[in-house]
């Protein structure tokens, strides 16, 4: 354990795990009756509990270390990818929300499944699952172990088995109501924690106007040039979207959370509250890779926050304090991916393998399948340093590879009437082929194992500039195989028509018509604000 790390601090953190493996037990020790119950909470959930659900599974340790070093190594640009989660996150409370909770799916794979075949559902599935573990939770340990090497000399799988020790106990044990309720305490600490350590921060470097006189003056500007090798203009407007939709829109880590909303207007606003929340990372996680790198100079990439939190800029008793924050990032999304994992092998796998499964045996079933992950993902850890030693620019480079297609096959599902399953199917079998040898390429080049110059200038294609053209070549593979191979059976389709979501029709499968809801208006006026509130960022940071 470093010095500057007290017993009042220690005894801070200590308090932390207790008050949320209390939560835990507590939530825990309410009965499930059934397999709603466990994995989706009982749909009971209220917005408020959505909302800051939906943003502590978001952060977690890999936004602490690779926000702070992108920070460190180009400035404000990388809250890019936070603001434009905002845009993502009002259609998926606006538009997607509803069609998701009235197709009376419990998993976004059964809702393929519904628009298009079982073997879309089972594709999906898989590709979810492996995408847990390579941008989920083994980034998250990784990060973490870093961040808990730094404060308490610990190595790498210590800090890492530790961490998933203790988040098992209540998110195996309890389920999502157990997870969800702790998130909301979680999102409480982790924000206070950072907003802690910035606002020490900016205090030790002279206020805002004393971290401009210490930084280049680019460092301060959003929007950098179409040929930057990390934050494109170009790419952050027409890329970045797209890898967010993936993320936001369709992936089950979070589509969990609205399913678990009381009726749509609880799962709407829960998603405007994290819209809302997801202005906060550009002052309290970007920023301070700012002040690490104008305090000490020295410093590189990701060593940024570690290096803030390692230092004497936070008194006796704070740093255990931001230190929890940190953790409660780490277990909040820990907890989250693991119940998410344990639902799609149960729901998308077992059960439709076992129709006559009772509740108790398929909560029992997907406890068994989340052990087996958590051990697969400890021994996948060291991957991670074959890509970057910037987390946060891997994280959004491999989604950049790999979410594509997946955006395309549900913008193209809903928006397309004779979208059909044959071309969802070679459409992901071929984009994400594309996407996947894209990354294994990048893999070998930073392991110096490629020099040949055709591959190499591939390699130096931006990966967002890469998620621009994956996209469209996903689009156009889908209509064209699409209209290629119609069948004369009426096809199970939703269209989306709209001038306001409440007019969102649906035709095929069940979906009934959304009704205008109580606080109609209260919702657009916050959509409204927060969009002001971004135009205001880039217009001052521009």
């Amino acid at each position: 354990m470093v010095s500057n790390f007290t017993f009042l601090d220690s005894l801070i953190l200590f308090a932390y795990l207790i008050i949320t493996l209390s939560l835990g037990f507590y939530y825990s020790g309410k009965k499930e009756k059934n397999f709603d119950d466990y994995f989706l909470a009982g749909r009971n959930m209220g917005w408020i509990t959505v909302g800051l659900s939906i943003f502590a599974t978001n952060i977690s340790s890999e936004h602490f270390i690779g926000l702070a070093g992108a920070g460190a190594s180009r400035g404000l640009a990388a809250g890019h990818f936070e603001l434009m989660a905002i845009f993502v996150l009002i259609i998926l409370g606006w538009v997607l929300s509803p069609i998701f909770i009235n197709s009376d799916v419990k998993t976004v794979p059964e809702f393929l499944e519904k628009r298009f075949d079982r073997s879309t559902r089972k594709f999906f599935a898989v590709f979810s699952i492996a995408m847990y573990i390579l941008t989920k939770i083994t980034v998250t340990l990784f990060a973490g172990g870093i961040l808990f090497y730094k404060i308490f000399g610990l190595n790498l799988y210590t800090s890492t088995i530790i961490i998933v020790l203790i988040t098992g106990i209540y998110s195996v044990i309890g389920g999502a109501t157990a997870i969800m309720k702790t998130h909301v305490f979680q999102a409480l600490i982790l924000i206070g924690g950072a907003v802690t350590l910035t606002l020490f921060g900016l205090k030790e470097v002279g206020g805002f106007e004393g971290l401009r006189q210490k930084l280049p003056p680019e460092f301060f500007n959003m929007f950098k040039p179409a040929s930057d090798p990390d934050f494109p203009w170009v790419g952050i407007i027409f890329g970045a979207p797209i890898i967010a939709f993936w993320y936001w829109c369709t992936d089950q880590y979070f589509i969990q959370k609205i399913l678990s909303a009381k009726n749509i207007e609880h799962a709407r606003r829960g998603s405007l509250l994290a819209a809302f929340l997801k202005i906060l990372p550009i002052f309290i996680l970007v920023l301070p890779g700012l002040i690490a790198v104008a305090l000490y100079p020295e410093i590189t990439g990701d060593e940024a926050y570690p290096v803030l939190l390692a230092s004497n800029l936070l008194p006796i008793g704070i740093k255990g304090f931001v230190v929890a924050g940190i953790l409660a990032a780490i277990m909040s999304s820990l907890s989250s991916v693991f119940n998410t994992t344990s639902m799609l092998l149960t729901n998308d796998f077992y059960k439709t393998k076992h129709s006559d499964a009772t509740d108790r045996e398929l909560v029992l079933v997907g406890r068994l399948f989340t052990t087996a992950i958590v051990v697969m993902t400890i021994l996948c850890i060291p991957l991670v340093k074959l890509i970057s030693n910037q987390v946060y620019l891997f994280l959004q480079s491999v989604q950049s590879f790999l979410s594509p297609p997946i955006a395309a096959l549900f913008i193209v599902g809903l928006l397309m009437k004779k979208a059909n399953a044959k071309g969802a199917i070679w459409m992901l079998i071929i984009g994400e082929g594309i996407g996947f040898l894209r990354l294994l390429l990048e893999m070998s080049v930073n392991a110096n194992q490629i020099s040949n110059p055709l591959l190499l200038s591939i390699v130096n294609i931006n990966f967002l500039y890469f998620a621009i053209f994956l996209f469209v070549l996903s689009v156009s593979l889908m209509v064209i195989v699409s209209l290629s191979t119609q069948e004369k059976s009426e096809s199970r389709v939703v269209k989306v028509q709209y001038l306001f979501p409440d007019t969102i029709h649906e035709i095929g499968f069940g979906i009934k018509n959304i009704n205008t809801v109580n606080g109609y208006k209260t919702n657009l006026l916050m959509s409204a604000f927060i969009l002001l509130i971004i135009l205001g960022l880039w217009s001052m940071w521009y």
